[in-house]
């Protein structure tokens, strides 16, 4: 049998990273097709080497476009690497738009369909990720649901039970794995100047905070709030989006410190290191959980239930 993995955002490859490392200690006939959805494969190859996995055979460099371009471009490029090496099962992870493209050509050319983490919810169509995840378990043959809420959203949804599989999440072994690979690598809280659990810990930057002024504004002055009343350090590893938009609104940040943005196995250590994480990234809600470090979420609705 022949698998091919494919992924095209750095979370895609942290979360298929277990299952890559599986593949290659079962010496199982599989390949790596990257999309180039976020980065291109040059930029991400030397993220492939931090966490110690295989180079891709296949990238595509589709790079950012509207999400019907891009969706298009990459479905494009996939179909005519699936039609060459007609792999017996594709495997995808998640809600990106590589998700969406893979699974559809695959589909398509009457190649099984594995969706890793299946089922994830928010019940909120307004974002693309939910009609990506919902569209990917419909025309999917094997939905890998991380929990049993994840299935009874997939029952409820008319997917046969016996497609359904609750595997858990691979971020947990994916966490666990990449924590040891970074403590052989980086000391990013010495590198700080940090001690464990005596900092809180940010992350912003999906458009509904940091496109919107009010809500950016309310989440800096609450940050303000937390770093006066408990007088630790705020830990803010800024997205340049945000950045641009809190210089944008003319925010200044008061009492929270913004560093540059981190490599994922330092950003691991900060995690772990953290008195508590405020964020709203689906990552790092399920990494902090997997950590024990409490997490408060920065959204209105979240798919991680």
């Amino acid at each position: 049998m022949t698998i091919a993995i494919i992924l095209g955002t750095r979370p895609e490859i942290i979360k298929m990273a277990p299952i890559i490392r599986e593949c290659e200690r079962r010496s199982l006939d599989y390949f790596v097709l990257h999309t180039g959805q976020h980065y291109s494969y040059q930029m991400d190859s030397i993220f492939f080497e931090q966490l110690e996995l295989p180079a891709a055979r296949y990238n595509l460099d589709a790079g950012s476009a509207s999400h019907a371009e891009q969706t298009g471009r990459i479905m494009a490029g996939v179909e005519k690497i699936l039609m060459d090496e007609r792999p017996d099962v594709v495997l995808v992870q998640g809600d990106t738009n590589t998700v969406l493209a893979a699974a559809l050509a695959a589909s398509k050319l009457h190649i099984k369909v594995g969706h890793v983490e299946a089922g994830l919810r928010s019940y909120d169509r307004s974002m693309p990720e939910e009609i990506n995840r919902v569209v990917a378990d419909h025309i999917s043959d094997y939905l890998f649901a991380p929990t049993e809420n994840s299935k009874s959203n997939l029952l409820r949804e008319g997917i046969p039970e016996e497609k359904i599989h609750v595997t858990g999440n691979t971020i947990v072994d994916s966490v666990y794995q990449n924590l040891e690979i970074s403590r052989k690598k980086a000391d990013v809280l010495e590198k700080l100047g940090l001690k464990p659990k005596e900092y809180f810990l940010v992350t912003a930057h999906r458009a509904e905070n940091v496109d919107n002024a009010k809500r950016l504004g309310e989440i800096l002055k609450g940050l303000e709030l937390v770093a006066k009343e408990f007088s630790l350090p705020v830990i803010f590893p800024i997205h340049p989006r945000t950045r641009k938009m809190v210089q944008q609104f003319g925010f200044e940040m008061c009492c929270i410190r913004a560093i540059e943005p981190v490599g994922f196995l330092e950003f691991l250590q900060l995690e772990a290191g953290a008195r508590l994480a405020l964020t709203d990234s689906g990552g790092v809600q399920e990494e902090t959980c997997i950590l024990e470090v409490p997490c408060v979420t920065l959204r209105e609705n979240t798919e991680e239930v």
